[in-house]
C-alpha cells in the first residue's frame, strides 16, 4: 500500500457526516492510520496523517449585489461577522442589471441586462473577470438547475421560459429549448423563477397572474407547463418564492389584497395545495412582502417587506404551518427587495433598493430561536446605488 493508497483509505474511512465531533473524526483517522501501518509496516505510508477534509475544495463565501441606479455589481467576501469588498468592485457594467445567479460550482456568475445575459468568471478571492455576453434574451429572473447543467430565465417580454445548456468548464451557454405558457385572464408581471431542489419542477412567480409550475427533464432540458396557481385578485401580486430542501413546500411572498407569506405543498405534477392557515400575515409592520428565504436548517422562513423596510420571520412547523416569531419583524433598509442565505448558512443578507443601508448582514441569534441580529451593514457604492438583488455562492 503506497502513500496515495493510504491517503485514499483515510479519506474513505471518514464518512460525510456532520455533527459527529472532533473526537469521533480523530478516532476514524487513527484507525485508518493503524491499518495502513499494519499492512505496510511503516513503509510507503508517507503523509498518511492527512485530515480527510483538507483534500476537499471549497469556494469562497461570497455575496454579490446588483445595483440598478449606478449600473454596477458589488461583491463581498463573507467573514465571521464581516464583509470585505472584493478587489475591483463595484464593477461597472454599462447596463442596468435585472437578474443574477451563481453557477452551482461557484465558478461563474450570470448577470442579466435588458437584452443579454453576461458571463463573469469568479476567480481567487471572488475577483470577477468578464467574458461578455453569453446569450441574448430579456429576462426578469435566472436560476441554475441543481445539477448545474442548465440555466433558465423567466422572460420579461414574452410568456416564455428561456433555457440554456451550461458548459461547466467555460460557463458558455447554448440555447437548448424554451417553454411557453399562456395566461389570458390576468396581467403577467414576471418576477421570479426557481427550481425545486429535486430538479423535477420549476415554479415561476408572475405577479398579478399568480404562479406557473413547469415539469423539467434534467436530461434534455425540456420544460412544460403543468399547473397554474391564480391569485384570484387583480390587486394581489405573487412577487417571489422559496422552496424547502425536500421540495415539499413552496413559500410565496404575496402583496396586495391578501398580503402575507403564502405556503403550498407541492404534489403530483407540481400541483399546489394551500397549507392550513395560508397566507400567513406579516402584520401592520410587514407591508408589501417582496422576497423570501428559508434558513439553512429548514426551521425558519423570512420575508422581506418592501413597503415597511422590515423582515418578518416565522417558525416552520408540522405540515409547513407557520408561526410568527415573537422577536419579529426585524429592521432593514428602505424598500428592502431581495434576500439570500450565504453558503455557510450562518448569515442572511438583505438588499434594499432605497438604501439606508444598501446591504444588511444578519446572523442568527444564539439564544432566541430564529431571531435576526444585525452583524454588518454597508453601502454598495456611491449612494444612491439602487440595490435590487443579492445572490450568494452555494
Amino acid at each position: 500500500m503506497g502513500g496515495v493508497e493510504c491517503a485514499a483509505l483515510l479519506q474513505r474511512t471518514e464518512p460525510d457526516i456532520v455533527n459527529q465531533g472532533t473526537s469521533f473524526k480523530l478516532t476514524r483517522v487513527l484507525a485508518a492510520a493503524a491499518l495502513c501501518i499494519t499492512s505496510q509496516a511503516l513503509a510507503g505510508c508517507n503523509n498518511f496523517f492527512v485530515d480527510p477534509d483538507s483534500t476537499s475544495s471549497s469556494s469562497s463565501d461570497l455575496v454579490f449585489v446588483a445595483n440598478a441606479t449606478t449600473e454596477t455589481l458589488s461583491a463581498y467576501i463573507v467573514g465571521t461577522g464581516t464583509l470585505t469588498a472584493v478587489n475591483g468592485t463595484p464593477l461597472a457594467l454599462a447596463y442596468v442589471p435585472q437578474a443574477a445567479v451563481v453557477s452551482r460550482a461557484n465558478t461563474f456568475l450570470y448577470v442579466a441586462g435588458p437584452s443579454a445575459i453576461y458571463l463573469y468568471t469568479i476567480g481567487t478571492s471572488g475577483v470577477l473577470t468578464s467574458s461578455g455576453a453569453a446569450a441574448y434574451a430579456d429576462v426578469a429572473s435566472l436560476d441554475v438547475s441543481p445539477d448545474g447543467q442548465w440555466l433558465v430565465g423567466l422572460d420579461a417580454a414574452s410568456e416564455l421560459l428561456d433555457i440554456w445548456a451550461i458548459d461547466t468548464s467555460t460557463g458558455a451557454l447554448t440555447t437548448e429549448a424554451s417553454a411557453s405558457y399562456s395566461i389570458s385572464d390576468a396581467v403577467v408581471v414576471p418576477r421570479m423563477i426557481r427550481f425545486t431542489p429535486s430538479g423535477a419542477y420549476l415554479i415561476a412567480a408572475l405577479g398579478t397572474a399568480g404562479d406557473i409550475i413547469f415539469t423539467f427533464n434534467t436530461s434534455t432540458g425540456v420544460a412544460a407547463s403543468s399547473q397554474r396557481l391564480g391569485t384570484g385578485s387583480t390587486s394581489t401580486s405573487d412577487n417571489a418564492l422559496a422552496i424547502d430542501n425536500a421540495s415539499v413546500t413552496v413559500y410565496i411572498a404575496r402583496s396586495g389584497t391578501t398580503t402575507g407569506l403564502a405556503a403550498y405543498t407541492i404534489g403530483s405534477a407540481g400541483a399546489l395545495t394551500a397549507v392550513t392557515g395560508s397566507p400567513f400575515t406579516t402584520g401592520t409592520t410587514g407591508t408589501t412582502p417582496y422576497a423570501v428565504a428559508i434558513d439553512s436548517t429548514g426551521a425558519y422562513v423570512y420575508v422581506a417587506n418592501r413597503g415597511s423596510g422590515t423582515i418578518s420571520g416565522f417558525t416552520i412547523g408540522t405540515g409547513s404551518v407557520l408561526t410568527a416569531l415573537s422577536s419579529s419583524p426585524f429592521g432593514s433598509g428602505s424598500l428592502v427587495t431581495s434576500l439570500a442565505i450565504d453558503n455557510s448558512g450562518a448569515y442572511l443578507f438583505a438588499a434594499a433598493n432605497g438604501g439606508s443601508p444598501d446591504l444588511t448582514m444578519y446572523s442568527f441569534d444564539s439564544t432566541t430561536a430564529g431571531k435576526l441580529d444585525t452583524t454588518a451593514a454597508v453601502t454598495t457604492g456611491t449612494d444612491p446605488t439602487g440595490a435590487i438583488l443579492v445572490t450568494a455562492t452555494h
